[in-house]
């Protein structure tokens, strides 16, 4: 039986390492499907991506294979086979725009994930949830109850295996604690007003001021509010003549399409955290 598996690896940049990598796959009857490398001279970091097939060898067995070799060069690795979609828990509020589009390319096989639950401080959205046959959480959240909510949040979390975590417009500040929890696993889309236009309303502001440029960014959840490692961003143009309703309907199709490049990347294993930048092998 031929399995396809997925290899990211980073570890201090030096010669052989692509030999190592390629010579280890090639003694198993590796066939590398896909590869991409990069070398940051700043840091002196290597990162490494590489897609490829194995016949009659399981992910276990594999794994503890490889253990050696990300020993010698000091990898900071990790090994995915690729059939398994992504274990994925969606967070939302009250804007339902970038939940709708994530569904909807689930649903549509255009993203390799599993969505198992989808969290919520408001009812809003528990019939979409329900159209698309996911358990949907009504979790309240308020000053007096927020660390009994984010607990009952994580316990959600944790119950359905998530690797990735979306907050898709879920408009709560996480506690520190919570981002770290899940550093490195949840993403969070904004728009690309902060820190210009901060506030509920950002596109009022942003119509007031008369800008030229909307956009969105994608990024990692942190303990520094909107400030974690970005993965996306995009922009679309305006002019004098956009009402603040067209902003907003240009800014949520922007919201929607960054948020869904993100998870798409990130749950086929393509993006590699870089100190508080990221390396993303498109």
């Amino acid at each position: 039986m031929t399995s396809s598996f997925i290899l990211t690896l980073a570890c201090p940049d030096r010669t052989g390492i692509v030999h190592a990598v390629s010579g280890f796959l090639l003694e198993r009857g590796g066939n590398i499907e896909e590869a991409a490398q990069y070398n940051d001279t700043g840091t002196g970091l290597f990162f490494m991506r590489v897609q490829f097939a194995c016949t009659d060898i399981d992910h276990a067995t594999l794994k503890a294979q490889l253990t050696p070799l990300a020993e010698e060069f000091k990898m900071r690795w990790a090994l995915h086979n690729r059939a398994e979609p992504m274990k994925t828990v969606i967070m939302v509020s009250r804007q339902g725009h970038c939940l709708n589009d994530l569904l909807f390319r689930f649903k549509s096989g255009l993203l390799p994930i599993d969505i198992r639950a989808i969290i919520s401080n408001h009812r809003d959205f528990y019939q979409l949830a329900a159209s698309y046959n996911i358990p949907f959480h009504h979790v309240p959240v308020t000053a007096a109850i927020k660390a009994q909510a984010e607990a009952r949040q994580f316990e959600i979390i944790e119950a359905e295996g998530a690797e990735l975590v979306v907050l898709a417009r879920y408009m709560q500040v996480l506690s520190n604690d919570l981002c770290v929890k899940l550093a490195g696993r949840a993403i969070n889309i904004h728009h690309s007003f902060l820190p210009s236009f901060k506030g509920a309303k950002p596109y009022y502001q942003a119509h007031d001021r008369g800008v030229k440029l909307i956009g969105a960014t994608a990024h990692y959840v942190t303990a520094d509010l909107d400030e974690g490692p970005i993965i996306e961003q995009d922009v679309a143009r305006a002019d004098h003549t956009a009402t603040v309703e067209d902003l907003t309907a240009r800014g949520q199709d922007t919201e929607s399409q960054v948020l869904a490049r993100a998870v798409k990347w990130h749950s086929e294993h393509r993006v590699l955290l870089n100190g508080h930048k990221t390396v993303v092998f498109k």
